[in-house]
C-alpha cells in the first residue's frame, strides 16, 4: 500500500463557477469529487487542504510553506501530490528545490489550463498522472501535466501552448 499525501492550495483546477458574481473563483473544493470518481487500489490517501487561492495571489510565504509541508510530509509519506495553480506553479515548484533539495520521496505538482468545472478541463488527466507519476518516480520535484513529467529546477510555463516545459526549449 502505498501512502500518498495531496497538498491542495487552490488554482485553476479547483475553481467553481460563482452564479452570483458571475466568475470562477476558488471558494469550494472540487477535488474530492475527482478523487471519489477514481480507482486508487493500492493507495491510501490522505488529503491536506493548506490553502485555496489562485495562485495569481500567491506570496512567497505561500511558496515557503507549501515547500516546509511538503517537506514534513515527505518523513512519513511515500509521496507528495501538490495541487497547484498554473501561473505560480513555478515559483513553488523552485522554493521546493531550495528547501528541500532532494526529498526522501518524489514530490510531484500539478494543476489544470481548465477548471474541473469545465467539460473541457484537462484537470482529471493531470491530477491521474500527478497521482501516478508519485508512485513510479525517484526521489525529486516534478510536474506532472499533458502527459509529460519534467523535473525541477528549470521547469517554466509555456504560456503560448498552455503547458510546461523545460526552460532550455524556451
Amino acid at each position: 500500500m502505498k501512502r500518498i499525501a495531496l497538498i491542495s492550495t487552490g488554482g485553476t483546477i479547483d475553481k467553481t463557477y460563482d452564479e452570483l458574481e458571475g466568475v470562477l473563483s476558488n471558494r469550494v473544493s472540487v477535488l474530492e469529487v475527482m478523487l471519489a470518481s477514481f480507482e486508487l487500489r493500492g493507495v491510501e490517501l490522505s488529503r491536506v487542504p493548506l490553502l485555496n487561492k489562485d495562485s495569481t495571489e500567491m506570496s512567497e510565504k505561500d511558496h515557503r510553506l507549501i515547500a516546509r509541508t511538503a517537506g514534513n510530509l515527505c518523513e512519513t509519506y511515500d509521496g507528495v501530490v501538490v495541487v497547484h495553480g498554473t501561473d505560480r506553479l513555478q515559483n513553488t515548484g523552485d522554493a521546493l528545490v531550495e528547501e528541500l533539495g532532494t526529498p526522501l520521496v518524489p514530490v510531484v505538482l500539478t494543476g489544470a489550463m481548465r477548471p474541473y468545472a469545465l467539460r473541457s478541463s484537462d484537470a482529471p488527466q493531470n491530477l491521474t498522472e500527478a497521482l501516478l507519476a508519485v508512485q513510479l518516480l525517484e526521489p525529486g520535484i516534478y510536474v506532472a501535466m499533458h502527459n509529460q513529467v519534467l523535473k525541477f529546477p528549470g521547469v517554466t510555463k509555456d504560456r503560448v501552448n498552455g503547458t510546461f516545459m523545460r526552460a532550455e526549449d524556451s
